[in-house]
């Protein structure tokens, strides 16, 4: 195919995999496009202008190479293509599913500027690899030759995940610590099935397990095993746990039976698509069917709680945020599928007290009051301020609090008090991924606060690169010492 082929978007119309009908996806867990077949997604990759800056790449976290491999994908070099694609990302399927793409590589798009409609990158780059999976050309991890060296990674979150990967490929021994029963942080158990299904991810463990990574499950550092444990049986330690305290509306009644929080309730409802037992969401107190919702928040994880609500057959959902529709956080894809879904959301709109009957009993209301966006702060963002006598009151017996996390207390935690953290809880580091404890790394949500999972993945990556030349330097030193 010529490079002039690749200009199609000049004659044809940007499209998606076709999406299941709301009616249906709504009782389901299923991700809601279909697959695409082969011509369709070869047609949609040679809208790439191929434009001599590519900003598609540029704004993507993992510098992948996107016009190279929507080239290829055009041609019909599909392996080549999947390949190209794999050399920068671990999980290229998973990125094409839940990355944000409207707010980087394809929001990022010189067709999308001009106004034609980006590239569907997402769409190309998960059908690419669900293909190689299907075709076999997806290789097996080979880690490369033993260096006789361990490293102990605590979190096995997607930057976990990819920090092992790439070790392991150096031939150190790997161990990753996990407080639940099941690998994958976030993308197991805070994702919801119908964005990311859970045998996508096991695939990718699976993968990682038969590669030689060993994984220590229902493991939590401090508690099972000691932090300084872990220093002296590895000869490097990387911490990738994520960031898990939930933030609280802080507002009267946040006590009440009948208030939750986001990740409460959605690792209930992903342990019960698994087929687990699970007496939260038995008894009623983390499952929605039936009842009045009511998700405080507007991220992706509200977007994520107020679409489960819907699918366990909820009777009424409905979304509080604070500030207007253009500045939500969340996707705007996925505040569009919510209301085609059929959630309700009150934008200008936040709690300020959880209502019930007498001092403790369950909710059954959220007293609202409505705002408007004030003078911008120090960040150029115009703060919300109360409406007045705007006050109203929404029924509700079940109020999911989606505010966003925060990190945990790992120094007391780890009972390290020297593990130097910022005022915000994150650990501190120096260049390369550093703490303040020789050979111990952080990367992840618990450098940079709550983000996305490509910048966990990306920064998984740099921090695997400097605990390698970490680990060559000290190699190096003890052959020269014992010679």
């Amino acid at each position: 195919m010529a490079e002039s082929s690749m200009l199609a978007f000049i004659h044809r119309d940007q499209a998606y995999p076709a999406k299941r009908a709301a009616a249906e996806r709504a009782h389901d867990f299923a991700e809601i496009s279909s697959a695409w077949a082969e011509p369709e997604a070869l047609a949609q990759a040679a809208r790439c202008s191929q434009c001599g800056v590519p900003f598609c790449q540029v704004h993507c976290p993992l510098q992948n190479n996107i016009p190279d491999w929507l080239l290829l994908a055009a041609e019909g070099r599909l392996e080549e293509a999947y390949q190209l694609s794999a050399a920068t990302s671990t999980m290229p399927e998973i990125c094409g599913r839940i990355c944000p793409q409207d707010r980087l590589c394809e929001g990022s798009c010189v067709i999308e500027q001009s106004g034609h409609g980006a590239v569907t990158i997402g769409a190309v780059e998960k059908f690419l690899t669900d293909t190689a999976w299907e075709r076999g050309w997806v290789a097996p991890l080979v880690p490369g030759a033993p260096s006789g060296q361990s490293v102990g990674i605590i979190g096995a979150g997607p930057a976990g995940l990819t920090a092992a990967e790439l070790l392991r490929q150096q031939g150190h021994d790997i161990h990753v610590y996990d407080r639940h029963d099941r690998a994958g942080g976030l993308l197991t158990y805070g994702i919801p099935g119908f964005k990311l299904e859970k045998a996508v991810v096991m695939r990718r463990i699976a993968r990682l397990e038969a590669g030689g990574i060993r994984f220590h499950l229902r493991t939590e550092v401090g508690r099972d095993v000691g932090f300084a444990t872990l220093r002296a049986r590895h000869d490097a330690v990387l911490i990738a746990t994520g960031v898990y305290r939930a933030r609280e509306a802080g507002v009267p009644g946040a006590s009440r039976p009948g208030v939750v929080r986001a990740l409460d309730y959605l690792i209930a409802s992903n342990r019960k698509g698994f087929g687990d037992k699970v007496p939260g969401f038995d008894s009623g107190a983390l499952n929605a069917t039936g009842r009045r919702v009511v998700v405080v928040g507007g991220g992706d994880t509200a977007m994520d709680c107020v679409r489960t609500a819907v699918r366990q057959g909820a009777r009424s959902v409905t979304c509080l945020y604070r500030r207007d529709r253009a500045n939500m956080p969340g996707s705007v894809r996925e505040v569009a599928y919510a209301e085609e879904e059929g959630v309700l959301f009150e934008w200008l709109a936040a709690p300020v007290a959880f209502e019930g009957d007498g001092a403790d009993g369950p909710v059954t209301a959220v007293r609202v009051q409505r705002m408007r966006l004030g003078a911008a702060d120090a960040s150029g963002r115009r703060l919300p301020e109360p409406e007045a006598n705007t006050q109203f009151t929404l029924a509700a017996d079940l109020v999911i609090e989606a505010l966003g996390f925060d990190a945990e207390d790992l120094p007391t935690a780890f009972a390290a008090p020297d593990l130097a953290v910022t005022r915000w809880g994150t650990i501190r580091t120096a260049g390369g991924f550093r703490t303040s404890l020789p050979g111990v790394f952080a990367a992840g949500d618990i450098v940079r606060g709550a983000s996305l999972v490509v910048w966990a993945m990306r920064e998984a990556r740099d921090a695997a690169a400097e605990i390698q030349h970490y680990l060559a330097t000290a190699a190096s030193r003890g052959a020269k010492e014992a010679a």
